[in-house]
């Protein structure tokens, strides 16, 4: 990232609390709440969410479960390495990405997984885990025993609040409340439990927790540890701001595909995760994507004479998987 950074806010401050409890309420309701959300995404690009319904046990339950797996010996991680299951799902050990071609890797250990059923029947499972599994299909750590089904709870749980998220961008943005629907059908939407170890040594060592990005996809719901500080956001005066975990909230940050999608009237921000509070750290991001054939040119409303379309137009999956090559091939995989 070549940009100039001024300073590090002391806070949170300025990134907006916005209450989505209105979101399946009345059309005037949801407006309003647009507007809000609007006011965000055109600024920053980041905005903090409550009321948005995730039960605290299902949050509770997942936190618990991937602390129990990521206390796991790595030889018992390893046996589902992400880039020997395909797709990208399953295990990343620390330093396995590089987010930023400057660092020399990114301090995380993550779990992924996509769209899957909440209740599969018990012969998918054990598919799923066999060495016989689809390419691109979910896999699943055997231990804990609890994983499995806190990973889905939570998955499920959180694509609900990103399909509400997308009616309101819709309005947002002077469209039809439904104009994502047919865009989103296959549920393109990958989550990663990430792990994050109490980082020492110099501040410019060139490994960072996870380096200065943008997301890739739409935009991403991000659940954060409570307590601990890590996430920075880089805003529109070019500082580095502290996200810092607000009770009950998630984080939603817009990220590349809809910035395209919204011809740069939408921001995609630029963070970065750094973690120095001297206990390990925990979050979960959720990255909401749209179907992988859908074209990605500006919607109506946001072109004009004095403002015309900035972008070649690509397809979803053609994006998404050149930027997830860059990430993850500039670091050797292990043998």
């Amino acid at each position: 990232m070549s940009a100039k950074v001024v300073s590090l806010m002391p806070d949170s401050a300025a990134i907006p609390v916005i209450d989505i409890s209105n979101a399946t309420g009345t059309q005037e309701q949801k407006t309003v709440l647009a507007r809000k959300i609007k006011t965000a995404c055109m600024e920053d690009g980041i905005f903090y969410v409550t009321g948005h319904g995730i039960p605290e046990e299902t949050i509770d339950n997942v936190f618990s479960a991937m602390r129990a797996y990521f206390s796991l010996p790595l030889e018992t991680k390893m046996k589902l390495y992400h880039k020997r299951s395909g797709n990208f799902r399953g295990y990343g050990p620390l330093l396995d990405s590089n987010i930023e071609p400057s660092n020399r890797g990114d301090l995380l250990e993550g779990f992924g997984a996509g769209w899957q059923e909440l209740f599969p029947d018990e012969n998918d499972e054990k598919k799923e885990n066999s060495s016989h599994a689809k390419p691109g299909a979910n896999v699943w750590p055997s231990e804990p025993a609890p994983f499995r089904k806190a990973y889905l709870n939570y998955y499920h749980a959180a694509v609900g609040v990103g399909r509400m998220l997308y009616r309101l961008f819709a309005l947002a943005l002077d469209l039809p409340e439904t104009y994502f629907d047919d865009k989103t059908n296959d549920l393109a939407t990958n989550m990663r439990t990430l792990h994050y170890p109490p980082q020492t040594g110099p501040v410019n060592d060139g490994i960072v927790g996870l380096g200065a990005h943008t997301d890739f996809e739409c935009f991403t719901i991000l659940w954060q540890e409570p307590g601990i500080q890590a996430l920075q956001v880089l805003n529109s005066e070019m500082r580095w701001i502290n996200a810092t975990p607000i009770p009950g909230t998630l984080v939603v940050n817009i990220a590349d595909l809809l910035a395209r999608w919204t011809n740069d009237v939408f921001k995609s921000p630029v963070h970065r995760a750094i973690n120095r509070s001297g206990v390990p750290r925990y979050s979960i991001a959720l990255f909401f994507g749209a179907d992988s054939q859908v074209q990605i040119e500006p919607v109506p409303s946001c072109i004009s004479s004095e403002q015309p379309p900035k972008y070649e137009i690509i397809s979803v999956g053609d994006y998404v998987q050149k930027r997830i090559e860059d990430m993850y091939y500039q670091t050797v995989p292990p043998p």
